[in-house]
């Protein structure tokens, strides 16, 4: 500065100085704010979990705070140092960076995770819900709280200016700023130490604040009680299971008005993987309240696909929900309504390969080794009302191809002998997987509503939702989706959803654009949606926490209930 005249240095370390002040208050009104990410979390169990929390909520939030007065305020002061711009500039900056901060804190309460880029889809469906909700309340709370924060700004701008020369004397704020070096120093090497230990207690606080350590797929899976915390600690391999209680398993009570039961259901499942192709050529046939379904979402192996299908939950809940003896709720209502439930099976083995729990839940169970004595029209039309399942369990295509046209084609006779079109309703899709070459991949499906329009098209669809789709769309049925189901109608999907579920392996994590598979020993690994192949990104946290979270919803429901 010796190069400039006296007055401009003069001002500008003047405004440097205030500067500094600004920043030290606006450190004190951050750190205020930042409360509510404690609030969003249980306490650490240990004493240190504890110190460290303070220590570094308290360091983390000043360090943010001076992080942005270096690279924002003081070029702009360098640059232009003019004290009303300076003052006006740096208060609507902070006033900018508080609000940020209140809402990637709401943000964090509500999805589990901080504001970002590959999750915008998510945060913005939750400010449009909110909007949706209430939008007066909504832009009454923003504008308020805008408008007490810049003056808030103003105020300690105001002040700092003023009483410059008595802040600088003071010895109070030294105090308070070796502090929170201090913890900065205490925190980071706190962390470091339990990342070598495997402290829980420590490393489980690393997904809290905004702009913190990077958390790992293992961390996140723990807390949210997927994967088991000894197991953590010990270094050992865990299966994922629920380590919370396992909820227990609704039965229907009076919620549907089963208007539409004179209608039958058909679904057809298939044992090997269906073309797009051979879909198209299929709903050729089929009524105009139709949909190809391109991208739903099959990443089971048979068995455990058959849990997905029926009782419309993650794989993660089988054991402990067939345990229970409870039938899906589907089953439930056409039970109660008197309704059939058949299980055809067309297979050349002399035993087929559907599981004993899924036959038991069938009144009347048929095993053909083809075709024959199925594509007729008058036979096809003669079936009662209730829900009727074939499963081709053979590696040809060609008879499953001749059942759905004969099938269509008896639907269309239907229609014709009616003054009322009173086609069935039709699902087609293929039912798990043989190998893991196509787990990762989107498949395709096929549904009729014949009274509904299926909207919006290239949505995630998973066979978690099919149950869903027919209790309200053909059972008429008023329970809450995520009672018994982690799926939802196919008729009101999201179109930014995401879709998850568990195997063998790991879990799975599915949005629009690609696939997350964390392996059981916390492993990351993401794949392009459309090239079916990994990619080389940065871990995708907020997807995993999206995926864990609906592999929850049933859990949390049940939850919510019982503590009512």
């Amino acid at each position: 500065m010796a190069f400039f005249s006296k007055t401009y240095s003069t001002r500008l370390l003047k405004l440097i100085s205030w500067s500094h002040w600004f920043t030290f208050f606006n450190i004190i009104a951050a750190i205020g704010f930042s409360t509510i990410y404690l609030f969003s979390e249980p306490a650490p169990e240990t004493l240190l979990g504890q110190v460290y929390l303070v220590t570094n909520w308290l360091s983390h939030m000043a360090f943010l705070t001076f992080i942005s007065f270096m690279l924002i305020v003081f070029p702009i002061t360098i640059l232009f140092p003019y004290t009303r711009f300076i003052r006006g500039s740096a208060s609507v900056v902070f006033t900018i960076g508080l609000l940020l901060l209140v809402l990637d804190a709401y943000i964090y309460s509500k999805l589990g995770y901080h504001l970002n880029a590959s999750s915008s889809d998510q945060i913005i469906d939750l400010i449009n819900s909110q909007i949706e909700q209430n939008s007066r309340t909504f832009w009454f709370v923003t504008l308020v709280l805008s408008i007490l924060i810049l003056n808030f700004q103003l105020v300690v701008s105001n002040y700092a200016w003023k009483h410059l020369h008595e802040l600088q004397k003071s010895v109070y704020a030294r105090y308070v700023v070796v502090s929170l070096v201090a913890a900065f120093f205490f925190s980071h090497l706190t962390h470091i130490w339990a990342d070598a230990k495997l402290d829980y207690d420590v490393l489980r606080q690393d997904t809290v604040l905004p702009l913190s350590y990077p958390a790992t797929a293992k961390t996140l899976l723990t807390k949210y009680g997927l994967f088991d915390r000894e197991a953590y600690i010990e270094r050992r391999n865990s299966p994922l299971s629920f380590t919370d209680k396992m909820p227990s398993y609704p039965a229907v009570g009076d919620q549907c008005s089963a208007e539409n039961t004179e209608r039958a259901v058909f679904m057809v499942l298939s044992k090997s993987q269906l073309a797009e192709r051979q879909l198209n050529q299929i709903s050729q046939r089929a009524h105009p309240n139709h949909r190809v379904l391109t991208r739903h979402i099959d990443d089971a192996n048979s068995e455990l696909a058959w849990f997905n299908l029926f009782y419309s939950l993650p794989s993660l809940y089988q054991d402990n929900i067939l345990s229970q003896s409870q039938a899906p709720v589907l089953f439930q209502q056409l039970s109660k309504a008197q309704l059939t439930t058949a299980l055809t099976v067309i297979s050349d083995a002399e035993k087929s390969m559907v599981p004993e729990w899924v036959e038991n839940l069938f009144a009347k169970k048929t095993q053909l080794s083809n075709i024959s004595s199925l594509v007729f029209a008058d036979k096809l039309n003669s079936y009662a009302p209730g829900l009727h399942v074939f499963y081709f369990d053979d590696s040809s295509d060609y008879q499953l191809e001749l059942f759905m046209d004969a099938l269509l084609l008896a639907q269309q006779q239907k229609a014709k002998a009616s003054s009322a079109s009173n086609q069935d309703i039709i699902w087609l899709s293929a039912l798990g997987n043989q190998d893991t070459d196509t787990r990762l991949s989107a498949k395709s499906a096929l549904i009729v509503l014949p009274e509904h329009n299926i909207n919006p098209e290239g949505t995630l669809t998973s066979q978690m939702d099919v149950m869903p789709t027919l209790m309200q769309s053909w059972l008429d049925c008023q329970l809450n989706t995520h009672d018994y189901s982690s799926g939802n109608n196919m008729l009101s999907l999201p179109v930014n959803r995401v879709v998850a579920n568990t195997n063998e392996q790991g879990i799975v994590v599915f949005n629009k654009d690609k696939s997350v598979f964390v392996d059981q020993l916390g492993n990351f690994q993401s794949y392009s949606r459309q090239l079916s192949a990994p990619i080389e990104t940065s871990k995708d946290f907020p997807l995993l926490i999206d995926g864990m979270n609906f592999i929850k919803t049933f859990a949390n429901r049940q939850q919510q209930a019982q503590a009512k």
